[in-house]
């Protein structure tokens, strides 16, 4: 069975500094989602990252794919090592998408008494030190959505990333804020903390998008029924290990899916 690898690639930012709450805000159930397929090389560190936060409520589902390298194999070590009470795995039967495998997650979460639920990455891009910070700006604000955001004052990203792919993700936001008429900034971000009753307003089960366009459609979902969002800066990383799961189709269903979210709300 798979073990932690030797050389873990990269730690999530250690220079970043986490908030410390207070502790009763720190014992609020919250689960962090994360889908994994073809992660065995970044779970361990962003698992140990998590479970190393001075928050007592924290919980981690991992949502695997059926992962060829193990993935959902070392997830289940991190259960016995843990307990189940901290570390959960879903294992799905294959590949249906980002935005299912969030769905599905999520879902889970809130039928398990997850009064907040995070969606996290699995490849470090999404720094574990502002966990706490996102929680207590939603308990402190009431906000319905708290996004860590690319693109509010003092947010940044990797220098990893080249021009082109700067100004493609920024157009990406542009494009669908636009066409929604949000003024949220970073509506494609992954890196989302939800109140419990605003998923259970969107209603999962009926959210249609699969893969990244899941972003839009969720955030776009929650501010047409009156929840609000909040965004805190965040140093987004360049993955290291691993590849990026975009395709051509999960890229044309994002261009589709803002016209889809308009022409039903008319």
């Amino acid at each position: 069975m798979p073990s932690k690898p030797a050389d873990s690639p990269r730690s999530p930012r250690t220079a970043d500094r986490a908030l410390a709450l207070p502790d009763t805000w720190a014992a609020t159930p919250l689960t962090v989602v994360m889908p994994t397929y073809n992660e065995a090389g970044n779970l361990p560190g962003m698992a140990d990252a998590l479970m190393g936060l001075e928050l007592a409520g924290l919980r981690l589902l991992v949502v695997d794919d059926s992962s060829p390298d193990g993935t959902g194999d070392i997830a289940e070590e991190y259960v016995r090592r843990f307990g189940a009470d901290r570390i959960g795995v879903l294992h799905r039967a294959g590949k249906e998408g980002l935005g299912r495998a969030y769905a599905a997650g999520m879902s889970r979460a809130v039928a398990d008494g997850a009064r907040y639920v995070l969606q996290m990455d699995a490849d470090g891009s999404h720094p574990v030190a502002k966990v706490p910070q996102m929680l207590g700006v939603a308990l402190a604000t009431g906000a319905g959505v708290t996004i860590g955001s690319r693109y509010v004052q003092g947010g940044t990203l990797s220098d990893a990333w080249g021009a082109h792919r700067r100004l493609l993700s920024r157009w990406a936001n542009a494009y669908a804020g636009t066409i929604l008429g949000t003024r949220v900034r970073d509506i494609t971000g992954g890196f989302n903390l939800w109140r419990e009753d605003t998923l259970r307003a969107i209603d999962l089960a009926s959210v249609d998008s699969a893969g990244y366009s899941f972003q839009v459609e969720m955030k776009y979902r929650a501010l047409r029924r009156g929840h609000g969002v909040v965004e805190i800066p965040i140093h987004f990383e360049d993955r290291t290990v691993g590849e990026s799961k975009m395709n051509l189709m999960v890229q044309l269903e994002s261009v589709a899916m803002p016209w889809k979210l308009r022409a039903r709300a008319r």
